[in-house]
């Protein structure tokens, strides 16, 4: 997967400064100003990275190494529909892995990707606390329990149209 070069705009790159000096630039504050810029951006490519360590005066290396760190953060664009499944113990013993497998081959993305049309995007939980309905999908804030791989199409198609 080939990485694009950005290009921030004037407005963009002010918004990512009010972000640093809401938390005063204080290093111990770079998780939050991380969160609030990927939540506002809804990533957290180089360009944003390097705006951050110019403002908040820390190596690039040291953002980066936070945002890389931390499975939260991404460093790719999310699709309209992040789906994310659950590869918790529960899950993964009742089939996940078969699960995800088949959004892979119907996405026709790789596990951290999106999908071409952007739509959607994959990802894999450890644990969303719903073992009860192992295995578990989430698409955005929508939970599917016992989702075996046969509604893997089905799920999708909900998004689709």
């Amino acid at each position: 997967m080939s990485t694009v070069k950005i290009e921030l705009r004037k407005d963009q790159i002010e918004k990512i400064h009010e972000f640093c000096d809401e938390f005063n630039n204080e290093h111990g504050e770079l998780i939050n100003v991380l969160h609030k810029t990927q939540q506002a951006f809804g990533y957290l490519p180089a360009e944003v990275q390097e705006v951050i360590a110019d403002k908040m005066r820390l190596p690039v290396a040291k953002v980066y190494g936070v945002v890389t760190f931390y499975s939260f953060f991404t460093m790719i664009p999310k699709g309209e529909f992040p789906v994310s499944i659950c590869t918790g113990t529960a899950c993964y013993v009742r089939g996940a892995e078969n699960v995800l497998s088949e959004f892979k081959k119907q996405l026709d993305i790789e596990v951290g990707e999106t999908s071409a049309d952007g739509r959607f995007s994959l990802s894999c939980l450890r644990c969303v606390g719903a073992c009860g309905l192992a295995p578990v999908v989430l698409v955005g804030e929508k939970t599917y329990g016992r989702v075996a791989p046969d509604d893997v199409k089905e799920i999708i198609e909900e998004y689709r149209s």
